[in-house]
């Protein structure tokens, strides 16, 4: 009878839930290294540091220094609109909208790992870091948030660093 009661209580520690299984994302994803803003739950894409802010030289978002082949994720829940290489200055580029409001973007990467109408869920590996596009070949993510089609600074939506 205790285990049952103890199995019940609400909140049980980080590894009972890892045990369990079902909790696994929360563990990779630590609290402090999510955002909510405007209803969307907003997470880094990428871990390098950051290499170009918001309104630097007409900068539409922030570039996140990486390798080639390094993990893009995706920054919040919804669903890709587009997953493709048209779009001129963006090179292999991958936009997710997130609901009405909010669209994110993903470009320069060197593998795209989504097709469009996929769902992604926040933290999904959507593509792999790349050089396309970006001067000298040196490895970046370039990121953008927008706000009903206009670029908002990312750095208001993601959680601190």
């Amino acid at each position: 009878p205790g285990a049952a009661v103890a199995a019940t209580t609400p909140a049980p520690p980080p590894a009972t839930a890892a045990a369990a299984g079902t909790s696994a994302p929360v563990i990779v994803t630590p609290p402090d290294a999510v955002r909510t803003e405007d209803g969307v739950e907003w997470s880094w894409p990428a871990s390098g540091r950051i290499i170009g802010r918001f309104g630097e030289g007409s900068n539409k978002g922030v570039d996140v220094a990486g390798r080639t082949g390094d993990p893009v994720l995706a920054a919040a829940g919804g669903r890709v609109v587009y997953a493709g290489e048209a779009m001129r200055g963006y090179g292999k580029l991958v936009i997710v909208k997130h609901d009405n409001t909010f669209l994110s973007a993903y470009a320069h990467n060197s593998k795209i790992l989504v097709q469009e109408r996929d769902t992604v869920k926040r933290g999904q590996r959507i593509a792999e870091l790349g050089d396309s596009d970006t001067e000298a070949g040196k490895p970046r993510l370039h990121f953008e948030i927008r706000r009903q089609g206009k670029p908002v600074d990312p750095m208001k939506y993601l959680p601190p660093r």
